[in-house]
Parts: C-alpha cells; structure tokens; sequence
C-alpha cells in the first residue's frame, strides 16, 4: 500500500529540543534575564536622547533670540543669506569629522564584539574537553572531585566573569589558578595527557581576554560628544539671521528640527557608548554566556553526584522486527548431554 507524503509527515515523531543536562536552553530565568538586560539597555539609550530632543526643541528660540541681541541688522543678514559660505564649510568640516570618528568607533567596537563570540565559543568548547577528559584519567581516584570542584571554581571564578578587567583576571598568581592546580592533581612526575587540553584551553582563554579588552580610551568618547556639541552649536547661529526676517513660525519648525537632531546623534553616541561596555548590555555575549556555561555547570554537578558515568558499561541495543514482515528465527537448540560410554570412546580414539 502506497503512503503518501501528508502520511508519511504526519507519522513523522517531532523534532528533539535541545536541552542542557534536562534543563531546556530557553528556560524562563534565562528568558528573563535576557529581557532585563535588554530592557535596561533600551533605558540607557532612549531616556537619554527624549531628554536631549526636548532640550533642544524647547531652548532652540531662545538660543537663536540671545545670539540675535548680541548682533545688529548688517550681520543678521549676512547669517541669514550666508553669502560668505562661512556656516556651510564650518558644518561641512565638523560633520566630517564626527561621522569619520563616529563610524570608525561604531565599526571597531562591532568587529570586537564578535571576535569575543568566537573565542568564547571556543573557550567553553575546550572546557568541556577538559571536563571530558579529567574525568577518563581520574574518575574512581580519591582527587576526582577536588578536579571538579577547580574546573567550578574556573568557570565561577573566570569564564563567568565578564565584569572584570581581562588584565586583572590574567595576572592572577600561579597558585590560585584552578588549572594549575588540575595539573597538579593529575600529575605524578612528568605532566599528565591533561597537559595538552590545558594549554589549548589557556590559549582559548587568552584570546577570550585579549578581545575583552577594552581597546578605546575614554578620551575618545569625550572627544565625540565634543564633536557633536560644535555640530549643534551652529544651528542657533544660523537660526538667528533667519528669525530676524522670517519670523516666529519658521523658528518653530527650526526647534522641532533641532530637537530631533539633538536627539539623533546622543542616540548614536549612546549606542557607540554600550557596545564600549564589555557587560550588562544589549550587545554584550552576558545571555549567550550564561546560556553556554548553565550547560556546563549542570553536566559539572552532575558528574559530581556520580549522575553520568562514562565508564560504566552501556545498555545493548534493541532492535525492532523488520519490515518485510518476516519471522524472527528461533533460537539455537542446546546440544544433547553427553553421556559415560562416549567420553570413554573419546578417551581411547585419543590413545590410537
């Protein structure tokens, strides 16, 4: 009998879900966090640019009026027509600047958010080697525990800890370095076979630093909002020839306008500022690290409670009957007894 492919899909068993040691990936604390992380960051970029809008829009005029009581007719109109061109080259020059400072910085910072993807993910590849390892050569050995107990202390201590400078965390003394203190238990003389996971598990771990790095100076970011201060400043200047001549309603349009450029570049220097930081943001890896590292943690605990053995031995497989429909063949028959008088036989062919 034919199946047809509706059938056949709905036969189909649905597709596993990925879990973590029984823990689903998207758990609801995760889900959670990641909502807060995003949430706040969303504050710290938004609250301040309605608050630079509003400034803007509501101080634009008076900006524009005190500029203009400061000037007589003559220069107002040479504002208002800019015949000089002089405004027009200074906004032309600065606007330059900042966007070349501006995208630059946008760029490097993003390119470094990824290169800290891509050695975590290593990272956390290679400790699960470790763990993997550690637990073949001295599962049953009465340090076994005090191993998982170092790699815990490492990825509670170090892998986790995004929030502290990556210098800081590689100057740390030899002998309270967890790792080293793995070499010590599972070597007797001469470095153990764990040896070479350790040394690609602290390369992993120096590139996970190395990108963490803060690599822009402050002073970059000082220099930016500078940048966009003098971008802003000649607007009122502009906008103080023109309200000489065309009057209260175009300063009005002028100040929605202002507002909103306002607005738009500490947005972006905002969003510039949190990829800077290396935690608690939106662009941060906090929610894919902590994703990752639960999964480690769980299997951690659990070798510990003696949940997983990988030394001990695995249940047969069991295999259904096949689909030709064909009966399965009996089992062997046991031979029959053998009785005295045929040992005896033996015995005496083996004489001849």
């Amino acid at each position: 009998m034919t199946v047809t492919l509706a059938s056949t899909a709905s036969l189909a068993p649905p597709p596993p879900r990925y879990t973590t040691c029984g823990n689903e990936i998207t758990n609801p604390e995760s889900v959670a966090r990641r909502r807060s992380i995003l949430l706040s960051t969303t504050v710290r970029i938004i609250a301040p640019s309605v608050v630079a809008f509003a400034v803007g829009m509501f101080s634009y005029a008076g900006m524009a009026g005190g500029i203009r009581s400061f000037l007589d007719i003559p220069a107002l109109g040479v504002l208002s027509n800019d015949s000089s061109q002089f405004m027009q080259n200074f906004l032309t020059a600065n606007g330059l600047l900042f966007s070349i400072l501006c995208g630059n910085s946008f760029y490097f910072l993003y390119q470094q958010q990824e290169s800290v993807y891509y050695a975590l993910f290593n990272e956390v590849s290679e400790a699960k080697s470790l763990l993997e390892q550690a637990t073949l050569v001295s599962q049953g050995r009465p340090f076994y525990k005090t191993v998982l107990e170092k790699i815990s202390l490492y990825v509670a201590t170090d892998l986790r800890r995004t929030d502290l400078p990556p210098a800081m965390l590689c100057g740390v003394k030899p002998k309270d370095d967890p790792l080293e203190s793995i070499l010590y238990l599972t070597s007797v003389g001469v470095p153990s076979v764990v040896y070479d996971t350790v040394r690609s598990l602290r390369q992993a771990r120096a590139a996970r630093l190395g990108a963490l790095q803060r690599k822009i100076p402050t002073v970059q970011f000082i220099l930016l909002y500078f940048l966009g201060f003098l971008e802003l400043c000649s607007f009122p200047i502009l906008g103080a020839g023109v309200g000489q001549f065309a009057g209260a309603p175009i300063l009005q349009l002028q100040s929605v306008l202002f507002g909103l450029m306002s607005g738009a570049i500490i947005l972006t220097l905002r969003v510039i500022q949190e990829l800077w930081n290396p935690a608690g943001t939106a662009w941060s890896v906090d929610g894919v690290l902590a994703t990752m590292v639960k999964g480690l943690e769980d299997e951690l605990e659990s070798r510990r409670k003696g949940l997983l053995n990988p030394l001990g031995p695995s249940e047969a497989p069991s295999f259904g009957e096949e689909e030709t429909g064909a009966a399965a063949s009996p089992p062997p028959s046991k031979p029959p007894p053998t009785t005295t008088r045929q040992k005896v036989m033996g015995l005496l062919r083996g004489r001849d």
